[in-house]
């Protein structure tokens, strides 16, 4: 297949009850998984992703959660294809998942390591209430530099998550966050709005992470990526596990360049595939490209995303 494909993986807010039950309904392969998943974290996943329960949106569940579902996505989708990345990416947490497609980590391991990663975010932020804060309808340039001059009087918030133009997340203290509000809207924004996030991504307020969560990094990553991966701290790719040690706890407390990640790569790749509940991130994406964008988060979109691309393969 002469096509070029990008596979990319959703981050934290992706989240929704019943996201990847079709799958499990439907596929051994799933029910597997998901049983593989609960036996090594002790989390009871099909109670978890399916029932009703208070779980889903606290982050040590929710990251694994979505990886899980992303992972079985990638799964059906290889197993029932011969479609190979160019390149994998991911959004945030997605990065992991983008790691488990590049061959670089095992599914199951990933599941374990980013619940771990869960649990250290939380308890970084345990003794603090913080938060996040989405910004919309002014440049970059200027969020950085509110953010900046709050910075100076002693206020804790930095631009963390660059996900479109005209789109940025803000963390940091919740109460420093509200005050940002009226601010930013003294900018020009034409929306500031506080996320429903109990953790403070990719800022200083994680450092604590970084270091266990490298050890855990070092026992699970293997050096055998069968695609390059693009890093949300650089925004260029990478493909060795020296590289990814370096590169995954910097994730943490660094922005996520989303944006700029997606013109790294779009003059490179002939469509993109995301897998994983919804249509996250083929939202963030219209602004960035004019290339297919399809979806594998269900059987039928499975089956209808393989039918696609071997269509734009002629």
């Amino acid at each position: 297949m002469s096509i070029k494909c990008a596979f990319l993986f959703p981050g934290q807010g992706s989240q929704a009850r019943g996201m990847g039950q079709d799958f499990f309904n439907n596929s051994d392969i799933a029910k597997q998984m998901v049983a593989d998943a609960s036996a090594r974290t002790g989390i009871d996943f099909q109670n978890l992703l399916f029932e009703e329960n208070d779980k889903l949106g606290q982050t040590e569940f929710t990251q694994p959660s979505i990886l899980l579902v992303g992972a079985i996505a990638h799964k059906l989708f290889s197993d029932a294809t011969d479609i190979q990345p160019v390149v994998t990416m991911g959004h945030s947490l997605g990065e992991f998942t983008a790691l488990v497609a590049a061959n670089a980590i095992d599914a199951i391991d990933a599941v374990e390591l980013v619940n771990l990663r869960g649990k250290l975010m939380a308890e970084a932020c345990s003794k603090q209430e913080v938060g996040m804060l989405v910004s919309l309808g002014i440049p970059d340039e200027a969020v950085e530099e509110v953010c900046a001059a709050q910075r100076v009087e002693g206020k804790k918030v930095w631009p963390v998550n660059y996900n479109s133009d005209g789109q940025i997340v803000i963390a940091g203290i919740k109460q420093d966050l509200e005050a940002l509000v009226p601010v930013l809207k003294e900018a020009k924004a034409k929306r500031a709005m506080l996320l429903d996030m109990s953790v403070a991504s990719h800022c200083p307020l994680l450092e604590s992470a970084s270091a266990p969560l490298e050890a855990k990094l070092k026992e699970m990553l293997k050096d055998e990526f069968i695609a390059p991966v693009i890093s949300n701290v650089t925004a260029k790719a990478y493909n060795t596990k020296t590289e990814a040690l370096d590169l995954l706890p910097q994730q943490l407390v660094k922005p996520v360049l989303y944006k700029h990640s997606m013109a790294t790569i779009d003059d490179e790749v002939d469509c993109y595939i995301e897998f994983g509940h919804g249509n996250v991130l083929k939202g963030l994406n219209r602004k960035a490209t004019k290339k297919p964008h399809f979806n594998v988060s269900d059987m039928a979109s499975l089956e209808a995303t393989i039918a696609a691309i071997k269509e734009l393969d002629v």
